[in-house]
């Protein structure tokens, strides 16, 4: 028997919100408000950082990696949460399921990658600002944005094969309105250690290695701010941080709600699922531009700067 000649359903049929089918219309609503301003707001920081020179620096060419992968998992989960919730058009090939999955999970990776690139975007401006242009040129910023996105793609392509080599003869009911990995194991009727063990493997050694990288440079941020002798000026220099923790929580908090949930709720309501899911891939890319807009005055400025030249 080939490796992928097991049994596979031609689709997959997707879910809203269990128990509010009857609201779905009235919820696409709020959801095609969401996507509008994670795609409008994000597109405009993109920009806004491509047209403003103020903004040619380390910092916001990290925030416009950031942006881009909002909106690329915006798009990739646009099509299939519209269809579900406008048009009740649940099925999607499983083929186009493979793929959506891959591309959420890869998104989210480069999202975690490019938080992490961030920190030490700030650990250097505060505990080495000497060296901060020598240490980030332009080459080495185009050399961590490509080496995130090459980690994201070669983790999580064995995924796509370690899931088709599984019979799916349980059911083609997914959870979500979207593809997740953890929730199309499920389905499957044959043992599904090896997925589960590599699913494990990519969360410590990329997200929970992301993770404690930037606990552990914040450590050292704060290491040097105590140092400072004036109060106002250790509350100056840590206020250049603030946008940047507030990403962080807003992208590590639902998602490490969401594999907790995957790993130990299999108990829990199917709609404390589907919460944690919606929350972790659809409030990141509507808070992060509007947290950088409200927090980092340059953004701002070069945003009304932006929108005057429009008119002119």
């Amino acid at each position: 028997m080939g490796l992928f000649n097991v049994t596979h359903p031609a689709s997959f049929l997707l879910t809203g919100i269990p128990g509010l089918e009857s609201s779905h219309a009235w919820l696409a609503g709020p959801l095609c408000v969401m996507y509008a301003v994670a795609l409008g707001g994000n597109t405009v920081i993109l920009q806004a950082v491509r047209v403003e020179p103020s903004l040619h620096e380390p910092m916001y060419y990290f925030l416009s990696m950031l942006s881009f992968s909002d909106v690329a998992m915006s798009m990739a989960t646009l099509p299939t949460v519209l269809r579900t919730f406008c048009l009740n058009a649940r099925n999607i090939a499983f083929d186009a399921c493979l793929i959506q999955m891959f591309l959420i999970h890869s998104f989210s990776m480069m999202e975690s990658g490019i938080l992490l690139a961030m920190s030490f975007d700030r650990y250097v401006a505060i505990c080495d600002p000497l060296r901060y242009a020598a240490v980030l040129t332009n080459e080495v910023i185009a050399g961590i944005g490509i080496a995130v996105a090459a980690r994201s793609f070669i983790t999580l392509f064995p995924l796509l094969f370690l899931f088709k080599r599984l019979p799916i003869c349980r059911s083609n009911v997914l959870s979500h309105s979207y593809c997740l990995h953890p929730d199309m194991m499920k389905l499957a009727c044959a043992d599904i250690t090896i997925n589960s063990i590599y699913g494990l493997f990519v969360l410590v050694s990329t997200f929970g290695m992301d993770v404690f990288l930037i606990f552990l440079s914040y450590v050292l941020i704060l290491h040097s701010v105590m140092a400072i002798a004036s109060r106002e000026e250790r509350l100056k220099v840590l206020n250049t941080c603030v946008s940047h923790i507030l990403a962080v929580l807003v992208f590590y908090v639902p998602m490490i709600g969401v594999s907790t949930v995957h790993r130990f709720g299999k108990h829990a309501p199917r709609y404390v699922h589907v919460l944690m899911s919606n929350v972790y891939l659809f409030v990141p890319p509507v808070l992060n531009p509007l947290i950088y807009s409200a927090k980092t005055k340059e953004i701002r400025r070069a945003i009304v700067h932006m929108f005057r030249r429009m008119k002119t």
